[in-house]
């Protein structure tokens, strides 16, 4: 689940180069602990209705900010942007805690914190190094806005330029708006369809295995 998906800025650390190579397989391997998880223990209803105060804001979340996102083209310094500079982690990260909290497991939870932990601070750091290589009003959209734990208020920029004045625009005059081709351009669609998943395997996956275990011989 990436941030503004940028390219890899050069002379990357060895460690920031493979957790940007690993992050979707981690990903897929906690899929499979989870449902693992689910296969061994029933989650209790309460516990998957809770989840949803997690899970849903943080979906809301990473679809707002795919759709304002330009990748590569421009510093998006609107929309959940102008609150956090990495929108769509923060976003992820709800959805992990939302649905550690679906299983109330406390090793799935250590399991999740710890490896977006190990993968996504140094991607970050990773694509941090590269938007400020690549946009010169970086460092100034960095000392308004704070890099996870989003601001209360937004931050507004005149005229499309962050911070102190600088040889380029960082936004474009259209920028601001949620987009809905950026939207499906970036997939993010794939988030939706991923939570549902999980649902359905939370509800049912338990129930279904229970049935055949039980089916006569």
């Amino acid at each position: 689940m990436t941030s503004r998906d940028t390219a890899s800025p050069p002379h990357c650390p060895r460690w920031e180069s493979i957790a940007r190579r690993i992050r979707v397989p981690f990903g897929f391997l906690a899929a499979i602990v989870y449902l693992v998880v689910i296969a061994l223990r029933p989650p209790h209803p309460i516990a998957i209705a809770s989840s949803l105060a997690f899970v849903m804001p943080g979906l809301a979340l990473r679809a707002a900010a795919s759709g304002a996102v330009k990748k590569n083209q421009e510093l998006t310094v609107t929309g959940p942007y102008a609150y956090t500079r990495n929108p769509l982690y923060l976003g992820s990260a709800l959805i992990a805690a939302g649905f550690s909290l679906a299983l109330f497991s406390w090793p799935v939870a250590i399991l999740l914190a710890a490896g977006f932990a190990a993968i996504y601070i140094p991607v970050i750091a990773s694509e941090e190094r590269f938007l400020r290589s690549a946009f010169p009003g970086f460092d100034g959209y960095c000392r308004r806005v704070p890099r996870f734990i989003p601001r209360l208020t937004p931050t507004t920029f005149q005229s499309g330029i962050v911070g102190a004045p600088i040889s380029q625009p960082v936004t474009s005059p259209q920028s601001g708006g949620f987009s809905l081709a950026l939207y499906l351009e970036h997939r993010e669609y794939n988030s939706a369809l991923g939570a549902a998943l999980l649902y359905l395997s939370l509800l049912f996956l338990r129930p279904m295995l229970d049935t055949l275990l039980h089916l006569p011989g």
